[in-house]
């Protein structure tokens, strides 16, 4: 009788075990990814078993790499995933992460890794060899992470390495699909408010919205209800996208700084001058 009740056990044991694998495997976070292919979705599993799936080892020179070059990436081109010919409107990428952060990268950025430029690659998370946690967090950066070799090449920005990717979309401009984001018609010829509109939409709109414009819900909007050039003086605003911890802190803050090598000096004027123009502009509609 002993024996049956422990043979019942361990059954019972193995059940549930094999419950709680098959249920991991239902709860696996996926990728979706809508390109001219379609819609498709992704689990870690799916994108580890592929054939292009390569070791990515980062060189100092990656300076957007959240882990500083310490892991041996398991990653997928990115080129791969998107399909090999997209619509001619669609031109830009655009990768939402599970905690607001949403990169908007231009196409032709990712298209130049196939001609010596920068090559980006989606980073997947082996369940079996975990990423570290992030600084401050418990959980990593995984189970998606865009990453870039060779970044100096094209330029890319800290922005356009996001983490914690859920879906990846081919679609139209920022300006295309949010026209209130555009440099006001009477700025048009301004040189230095057209290359602040640019600053804003590689290292802002990720996180911020302009008048309602954009899919980045981790800051706040920075044109409604109030421009934030008439609460805040440019020495602020300045300080702000230097050293935000020197300005403000809260519990949640996420912001985190930019220094001179990621913005120079010159950009943070041209945003300047990209806020103001854009408050100009909401000011003169509402008189």
């Amino acid at each position: 009788m002993k024996k049956i009740v422990t043979i019942a056990a361990a059954f019972a044991l193995c059940c549930a075990s094999l419950g709680a694998g098959i249920q991991a495997f239902a709860d696996a976070p996926a990728l979706v990814v809508k390109s001219s292919d379609g819609e498709r979705s992704f689990t870690a599993s799916d994108l580890l078993a592929r054939p292009d799936i390569k070791s990515v080892n980062l060189t100092g020179t990656a300076s957007g790499d959240i882990y500083r070059h310490k892991v041996e990436y398991r990653a997928v081109p990115l080129l791969a995933l998107l399909g090999n010919h997209p619509e001619a409107h669609f031109d830009t990428v655009e990768v939402q992460a599970t905690d607001g952060f949403v990169s908007e990268i231009p196409l032709t950025l990712v298209q130049r890794g196939a001609k010596n430029g920068a090559i980006a690659w989606l980073a997947v998370e082996d369940p079996a060899h975990p990423w570290p946690a992030l600084p401050k967090e418990t959980a990593s950066a995984g189970p998606f992470y865009l990453i870039w070799q060779f970044p100096e090449r094209s330029g890319v920005s800290r922005e356009q390495w996001p983490y914690k990717v859920a879906r990846i979309s081919l679609v139209e401009s920022p300006d295309h699909r949010w026209p209130q984001l555009a440099v006001p018609a009477r700025f048009a010829g301004d040189a230095g408010v057209r290359r602040g509109h640019d600053v804003f939409v590689v290292q802002c709109i990720a996180c911020h919205k302009m008048n309602g414009g954009g899919a980045g819900s981790v800051g706040p909007d920075l044109g409604q209800p109030m421009n934030v050039t008439q609460y805040f003086k440019d020495a602020g605003l300045r300080a702000l996208i230097r050293d935000p911890h020197k300005v403000r802190t809260w519990p949640e803050q996420r912001m985190i700084g930019f220094g001179p090598s990621v913005i120079p000096d010159a950009d943070i004027e041209a945003l300047l001058k990209y806020l103001h123009a854009m408050a100009s502009a909401k000011l003169t509609l509402a008189d």
